[in-house]
């Protein structure tokens, strides 16, 4: 007769031992088992969940700083808009022929020089200037002050600049304000 190292050689019966197991305790191995098990899932779920939420807020930090390099300037420049108006409108004060008067032209020029260098500074940070002049209306650059009627140009069409807009970045930094054609009163709305 075969005797496995479980039984009883003399009656052959299973013999209880360290390496025997009892069904009461094989089900509270199952449910041990099972209840690790969650745990682990629920852990891995939160570790995922921690990680993703790691890497949207480095994300974030990374596009504040990006921004924040990119349209800091943005109150300052408004401001020194400005000063380029202001610039705009001594030029524009000046009689006809004043740049070529021997009192006013080194003084005319250097306002130009002067409008130039800040033009050029603004656009090297990022500062543009919105083209509107015969361009379509855009309400996203533009603010409309008056209509015109005018059969010359197609409506919706910018026949007048009063003030020059500008962008930073993709950012409307402030809008042009300009006139804007329409359709002369006999000629309808559908041009």
């Amino acid at each position: 007769m075969m005797t496995d190292e479980n039984t009883n050689p003399e009656t052959g019966a299973p013999e209880a031992g360290p390496g025997a197991a009892d069904p009461s305790e094989a089900v509270d191995l199952a449910a041990r088992l099972e209840l690790a098990e969650a745990e682990i899932a629920d852990l891995k779920d939160k570790m995922l969940r921690a990680v993703a939420e790691a890497e949207n807020v480095r994300r974030r930090a990374q596009k504040d700083v990006e921004d924040a390099r990119k349209y800091g300037i943005t109150g300052f420049a408004r401001d020194m808009l400005a000063v380029a108006d202001n610039l705009g409108r001594a030029l524009d004060a000046l009689p006809e022929g004043a740049e070529k008067d021997e009192k006013f032209g080194g003084f005319v020029e250097g306002v130009q020089l002067t409008g130039r260098e800040l033009a050029n500074v603004l656009e090297r940070h990022g500062v543009k200037e919105v083209r509107s002049h015969g361009e379509k209306f855009d309400h996203n650059l533009h603010q409309a002050m008056f209509e015109v009627e005018d059969a010359a140009l197609p409506h919706g069409t910018i026949s007048q600049v009063l003030q020059v807009g500008y962008t930073i970045g993709d950012r409307l930094l402030r809008p042009a304000m300009v006139g804007v054609t329409k359709a002369p009163a006999g000629a309808g709305a559908g041009k």
